[in-house]
């Protein structure tokens, strides 16, 4: 579904990522891990287009993409759930969804109710102003309208970050839901080392910008993963 060959990107003059390789294949989910300032947040947002890619090159469901906009990206059909439980703060929840959902006639529609379906305690906040909501109410909404683009890959930047567990619990959920009912694919970064290797099928570690270790899930995966950010 995605495949980024030999990727370098970062901010003005200076290089952030260099020469990263990985492959997130159909209706799976693949995680980035690394500490704080690996470049995990700065590979997303080239993936996105937010960023130009110096070299290298992104493929996404066997169209180049390097060079694409984002609004055409996601038009193709990548969403993006930026870091930071992000949302119109004036608006309701519910107009929240119905600016995503209004581009989209009956399919929007469609896919909001669909949304909220994955997230029930939404239904009950839509009257709200997204600013008075808890972050993980937020980070549940920017998911939700995201998903109502009806994206066949999803970024995800640190999803569960800052938020109460028993929220998280229902993030991952929801996010094992779209990818089994829906087909999803997904790219994710995410600091709960257990909860991403659980979920992913493959995994890369980064480490100042460069790709230190990869694998596959399975038993072994967290304390590969570990290792490789404690080096």
């Amino acid at each position: 579904m995605l495949q980024l060959d030999s990727v370098t990107t970062g901010y003005g003059r200076v290089s952030v990522v260099f020469d990263v390789c990985l492959e997130v294949p159909d209706g799976q989910l693949v995680a980035v891990l690394g500490n704080n300032g690996a470049g995990k947040t700065t590979l997303l947002r080239a993936v996105m287009g937010l960023l130009p890619v110096r070299s290298g090159s992104i493929v996404f469901d066997g169209t180049d993409i390097t060079k694409m906009t984002t609004n055409k990206r996601v038009r193709n059909g990548i969403s993006y759930v930026p870091q930071g439980q992000q949302s119109f703060g004036q608006l309701t929840a519910r107009e929240n969804l119905l600016l995503v959902a209004a581009r989209h006639g009956t399919a929007g529609a469609r896919r909001m109710a669909e949304a909220l379906d994955l997230f029930p305690a939404l239904r009950e906040l839509l009257g709200r102003r997204a600013g008075l909501l808890s972050g993980g109410q937020r980070q549940q909404l920017a998911i939700a309208r995201a998903l109502i683009t009806g994206p066949r890959l999803m970024v995800l930047d640190e999803p569960t970050e800052g938020i109460q567990p028993n929220v998280v619990a229902e993030i991952q959920a929801a996010i094992s839901a779209m990818m089994s009912d829906s087909g999803i694919s997904v790219l994710m970064v995410e600091q709960h080392v257990g909860y991403a290797l659980k979920t992913a099928s493959a995994f890369t570690v980064l480490a100042s910008g460069r790709v230190v270790s990869t694998g596959t899930g399975g038993a072994d995966a967290v304390v590969q993963a570990r290792e490789a950010m404690a080096l």
